[in-house]
C-alpha cells in the first residue's frame, strides 16, 4: 500500500494536536483510508524550539514553500494562520494539484471563494472543518447532512472566550474587565482581546456558516458586528430578572432568498437550549424547513478538539483520492447574493431607559412606539436606589430594525428621556 504523503504548515497547538493523532492512531486511520498516512514535511518559523513531540529534525524547514513545491506530498494540511502569504501557498498547492485542509477561518472568511473556485478549476479538495466550532463537525453537516433541506436560520455560539466572559458574569456577579483580565490569565483571552470580545472572530465564522447553508456568497462585510465590550453587570441582572441569559450570538436566516447574518450580544430565553450553553463552550443551533430544529455542542476550540476535525477532513480527502472524486464536493456559491434591509431584518428587542421620574413620562414613551408601528410585549417601570432617575424596560414584539431605528432616534431628542442605557436583540 503506497503510503499518502502529508505536508504540514505549522507546527503550534493544532499542528501538535494533528502529529500526535495522525502518529498516536496510525493503525485505526490505515484501516480507514487504506494506505499509512506520512506526515513528510513540517513547516516551522523556528526549526530550533523545543516543543510538547518528538519530531524527526529531518522534516523540518523554515520555508513554507519546500513544502508547497515538494512533489512526493499530497495533502498540504495548513495550521499556521495568517492571510496574504498563507493564501499564495494553498493557491500555489491547488495549482500543483495538491489538496488542501486548512483551519484558517480568517482566510476562508476572506478568500474563500477564490480558494474554492481554484480548488473545482484543478479538481482539489478543499476541506475546512476546523475553521468554525473547533471540535463540532458542523461544516460537514451543513453540506452534508443537509443536503436535502432548506436550512432557514443558523443561530450560534461560536466564540469560547466570549462565551466564557458572559458565563462568568451571569454565575458570578462580576464586571466585564474583571472578568476579561481573568481570561487572559488562564489563556482563554489573547493579550489583545480585540477580534474576540468585539465580534469580530465570530463574524468571520458566520460568514463561513451563511456561505454554506444558503449556498450564496457572503462576505465578511456583509456582517453586522456589535461585540461584548459594553455589556455591564446591570445588563446582566435584568436579563436574569427577565428570563434571559446574554450570549453573544452570530445569527444567519434567510427568507424569501433574502439572507442577513449579524453577531451581537443577545438576550436568549432559558427555556431554549443554547441558553444554558456555559464557559468556553460552542453550540451551533440549526433550522430546516423539513427538520426543524437541530442543536451542535462541544469544544470550540483547544489542541485536541480542533485537530479531530483536522485529520476527519484530511481522512475525507485521502478516501476520495483513493476512489478519484477530489474536487467534486466542492461547495462553490451559486445562488445570487440578497441582503435584507432594514425593512425586512425583524426581531425581539430590549431597551433599558433612564427617564425623569414623573407622571406622563411612560404614556409618552409608549406613544413614541406607536407612532412607529411598534408593538410592546412588555414594559416595567421601577425606581433605582442608585439612580435619582426612573428606570423603565421594555421589551418588544418582533420589529423591524428600520423601526427600531426610527424609534431610538426619536428618543434621543426626547426632553423626559435621559439616557438610552442599553439595547439589545432577544430570541426565543
Amino acid at each position: 500500500m503506497k503510503p499518502v504523503k502529508v505536508g504540514l504548515l505549522g507546527l503550534g497547538t493544532v499542528g501538535t494536536g494533528v502529529v500526535r493523532i495522525v502518529e498516536g492512531h496510525q493503525e485505526d486511520l490505515s484501516s480507514q483510508v487504506g494506505s499509512p498516512i506520512i506526515i513528510e514535511k513540517i513547516a516551522v518559523k523556528n526549526s530550533d524550539k523545543a516543543r510538547s513531540i518528538q519530531v524527526d529534525k529531518a522534516k523540518l524547514t523554515e520555508d513554507p514553500w519546500e513544502v508547497i513545491r515538494d512533489p512526493e506530498i499530497d495533502v498540504i494540511v495548513e495550521v499556521m494562520g495568517g492571510i496574504e502569504d498563507t493564501k499564495a501557498y494553498i493557491l500555489e498547492g491547488l495549482e500543483r494539484g495538491k489538496h488542501i485542509v486548512t483551519a484558517n477561518k480568517d482566510l476562508m472568511a476572506l478568500h474563500g471563494s477564490e480558494i474554492l473556485a481554484k480548488a473545482q478549476e484543478k479538481q482539489c479538495d478543499v476541506f475546512y472543518e476546523a475553521s468554525v466550532a473547533g471540535g463540532i463537525p458542523i461544516i460537514r453537516t451543513l453540506i452534508e447532512g443537509f443536503s436535502s433541506d432548506r436550512i432557514l436560520k443558523i443561530m450560534g455560539i461560536v466564540n469560547g472566550t466570549t462565551n466564557f466572559i458572559l458565563t462568568k458574569m451571569s454565575q458570578e456577579g462580576a464586571s466585564y474587565e474583571d472578568v476579561l483580565e481573568e481570561a487572559q490569565k488562564l489563556g482563554y483571552a489573547e493579550a489583545d482581546p480585540t477580534s474576540d470580545v468585539e465580534g469580530l472572530d465570530a463574524a468571520r465564522k458566520m460568514a463561513i456558516l451563511g456561505t454554506l447553508g444558503f449556498r450564496t456568497n457572503v462576505e465578511l462585510k456583509d456582517v453586522s458586528v456589535r461585540g461584548i465590550s459594553q455589556v455591564s453587570k446591570e445588563d446582566i441582572t435584568y436579563a436574569k430578572r427577565l428570563g434571559y441569559e446574554m450570549k453573544l450570538l452570530g445569527i444567519a436566516d434567510r427568507e424569501d432568498e433574502h439572507v442577513s447574518i449579524s453577531v451581537q450580544p443577545t438576550m436568549v430565553r432559558k427555556g431554549h437550549p443554547i441558553a444554558s450553553v456555559s464557559g468556553v463552550y460552542n453550540a451551533v443551533y440549526v433550522y430546516g424547513e423539513a427538520v426543524g430544529e437541530t442543536m451542535f455542542y462541544g469544544a470550540g476550540a483547544g489542541e485536541m478538539p480542533t485537530a479531530t476535525s483536522v485529520v476527519a477532513d484530511l481522512v475525507a480527502v485521502i478516501k476520495n483520492l483513493k476512489l478519484g472524486v477530489n474536487g467534486l464536493k466542492a461547495i462553490v456559491p451559486y445562488k445570487p447574493k440578497k441582503l435584507k434591509n432594514d425593512e425586512q431584518i425583524s426581531f425581539k428587542n430590549f431597551i433599558l431607559l433612564h427617564v425623569d421620574d414623573k407622571a406622563g413620562v411612560l404614556a409618552r414613551i409608549t406613544q413614541v412606539f406607536a407612532e412607529f408601528g411598534v408593538s410592546l410585549e412588555s414594559v416595567v417601570q421601577q425606581p433605582n436606589e442608585l439612580n435619582p432617575e426612573a428606570e423603565i424596560i421594555i421589551v418588544t414584539h418582533n420589529a423591524t430594525k428600520a423601526s427600531m431605528d426610527k424609534v431610538l432616534q426619536h428618543f434621543e431628542g426626547l426632553a423626559v428621556i435621559r439616557k438610552i442605557k442599553s439595547v439589545y436583540r432577544v430570541e426565543g
